[in-house]
């Protein structure tokens, strides 16, 4: 005698949030930021695109250069790219046995959302590009 099991899945259902978004209607999300797909769906809080796996804060829209996006040195003054800042703590680089000291200028900053909270790109001499945090710097 073979046993046969059943698995019972649960589909999907919309939350609530985007009930009264989008007013339950799926046709009506949003296109992808990133490849223009129309066959975006929500997941939790987030909206997926199934063709190029993009996935985007429903928030986010395609609105850019909004307030909340302006990054600021330690001391609050606004950083925009090509500044030059100074290092105002020793850091340790990873994958590097020396350390990025106190005072090193660097040059021709780029803003760019990076891993782990680092939005600023740069070259520093002696290590190469790094990605580095704006709360260790001091606009120049």
């Amino acid at each position: 005698m073979a046993m046969v099991m059943y698995l019972s899945v649960a589909l999907p259902t919309f939350p609530d949030q985007w009930i009264e978004t989008y007013g339950g209607a799926v046709s009506d999300l949003p296109n992808c930021p990133s490849c223009s797909c129309v066959n975006t769906y929500p997941m939790g809080t987030l909206l997926v695109c199934p063709e190029c796996g993009h996935e985007w804060m429903a928030s986010e829209g395609d609105a850019t250069g909004e307030e909340g996006d302006v990054i600021r040195d330690a001391h609050g003054q606004v950083l925009s790219d090509g500044d030059t800042v100074t290092i105002i703590k020793d850091m340790k680089v990873k994958g590097s046995s020396n350390t990025l000291k106190v005072g090193t200028k660097v040059r021709n900053i780029r803003l760019t959302p990076g891993p782990g909270g680092h939005d600023v790109e740069a070259k520093v001499d002696g290590f190469g590009p790094l990605y580095l945090k704006s709360s260790i710097m001091k606009k120049v």
